[in-house]
């Protein structure tokens, strides 16, 4: 199985993706050597464990990315040399990042966000809605899967299995209660709380058998499994798909729509301004073409670099050996948490299907706050992790099984600035560069943790939720500066 070495990373930079051999892999991560300091006054490596909200990025892109900016300038319409080299790599990586999902172009579009979450709001605002219909989601959903689709019609959400699964006993229910009345399926491509990947395929085929469109968030999924929106004859296919390079080893910004092209064909944009007309009177504007109708303004032309290249890099490195390495992460963490007395993990704990899940854990600790165990894990050991919900509230409400009157006084009191019962996990989550090293590490702390040996005296500021040592404040200055 593949594995990783944490051999002295080396500044040497290399720009071509290929060039990267995986056992050399995370001495290209920037930042790999940073140590931080702890309560004690040691300073550790640290590690980095929260790559579900967002990944680093790795020498070769960044090396990409300051290539190119000799050669920036603004894209489309410019007559200058920079201008026209610039505009042809921007419609270069669009390309690019249309073969990464399989996308035909002449039947699909590539649009540019700011993220994933603005992808999915500028869907909603173009979709075309008739009163009555229903969108399908799930109660598995990241907020910004599932708040947008209030705004424009009524919405149902596809319950949960014993094990925090999506039902399909549910989903086809609901299908037979909604059947053509159902706009749009709308669904995570994999968990950012329990790591599930979903059965697209299935959700698929049940969304356009009933005339329905079909949305995958694939913001979890995009880095650690290959996609394809698949031939629009196929009923499996998928007719719009988001992801943000932030979560994808490009965190220069951008997000991607990839969709059928009839929804922004017709009517008025989400945004207006520069690039979106071709004729502008005091009366009228008249829309250009798309892709640039639906891309207002001057676009984030160094992160879709950054994100083009970013796809090329794991393309190069492999999908193989990704899934097999983050495999072997998630099963070594799972055996590891499942050994601590006090530790409960929530969703799936077996060791044996862990190529079919992604590498991203919660669990709680007896005794713990959430927000505590983060915070020592962070302050004692120099892990950083993440804890709460996630911004899928309503998932990890059910995984904890908050009935509803808790849930009720919960929000009362988040209403009053009072987090002091903030409901919530602690959340692991791995990348490609992750070593098996580094959840010992994890493992150790957490084992001190659950035995209640935790050495600084934490003070919880109850308005944020989060706890901090008392007299504790860390000189980030000495670490960077404006």
């Amino acid at each position: 199985m593949a594995t990783l070495t944490t051999s002295k990373p080396t500044r040497k930079a290399q720009t071509s993706p290929a060039a990267v051999e995986f056992s050399r892999l995370r001495d290209q991560l920037i930042g790999v050597d940073a140590r931080v300091p702890l309560l004690d006054g040691r300073q550790v490596p640290y590690v980095n464990f929260d790559n579900a909200a967002s990944t680093p990025t790795f020498r070769p892109i960044a090396a990409k990315v300051d290539e190119f900016l000799t050669w920036y300038s603004n894209v489309h319409r410019g007559t200058g040399f920079k201008s026209q080299l610039s505009s042809w790599v921007f419609e270069q990586a669009r390309e690019r990042i249309a073969g990464f999902v399989r996308a035909d172009l002449s039947e699909h579009i590539v649009i540019f966000t700011k993220n994933a979450t603005e992808a999915i709001n500028k869907l909603a605002h173009r979709l075309e809605v008739k009163p009555g219909d229903v969108i399908l989601t799930s109660l598995m959903e990241h907020h910004s899967n599932e708040l947008p689709w209030r705004k424009i019609a009524h919405v149902e959400h596809i319950g949960l299995d014993e094990d925090g699964r999506l039902s399909a006993a549910d989903f086809r229910d609901k299908l037979r209660r909604f059947g053509s009345r159902v706009r749009l399926v709308a669904i995570t491509g994999a968990s950012n709380v329990s790591g599930y990947i979903n059965d697209l395929g299935q959700f698929a085929r049940g969304a356009h058998s009933v005339g329905a469109e079909f949305l995958v968030d694939a913001a979890q999924l995009a880095p650690h499994r290959p996609m394809s929106m698949g031939a629009i004859s196929d009923p499996a296919h998928i007719d719009y798909l988001v992801f943000s390079a932030h979560k994808m080893y490009a965190p220069y910004g951008v997000g991607i729509l990839v969709g059928r092209r009839a929804p922004f064909e017709h009517g008025d944009p989400d945004t207006v301004g520069g690039g979106t007309v071709d004729i502008v009177n005091l009366e009228e504007a008249y829309w250009t073409d798309l892709p640039d109708k639906e891309e207002a303004g001057t676009p984030d032309i160094v992160g879709v670099v950054a994100l083009a290249t970013a796809i090329g890099f794991l393309q190069a490195i492999g999908w193989e050996r990704i899934v097999a390495h983050e495999a072997e992460l998630t099963a070594c963490a799972l055996q590891r948490l499942a050994a601590i007395s006090g530790l409960h993990i929530h969703g799936d704990s077996r060791t044996d299907h862990c190529s079919e899940r992604l590498g991203v854990i919660s669990f709680s600790v007896d005794n713990v706050p959430h927000n505590l165990v983060a915070a020592v894990l962070n302050y004692e050991y120099g892990i950083g992790v993440r804890s709460g919900c996630f911004c899928a509230h309503t998932y990890v409400k059910c995984l904890l099984h908050v009935n509803d009157a808790d849930a009720r006084e919960m929000e009362r009191q988040i209403l009053a600035r009072d987090r002091t019962r903030l409901p919530g996990t602690v959340r692991v989550s791995f990348g490609i560069y992750n070593t098996t090293d580094e959840i010992d590490r994890l493992a150790a702390g957490l084992s001190e943790i659950a035995a209640g040996r935790i050495r600084g005296d934490y003070v919880l500021n109850a308005e944020k939720g989060e706890y901090a040592p008392r007299g504790y404040d860390p000189d980030f200055s000495r670490y960077f500066r404006l």
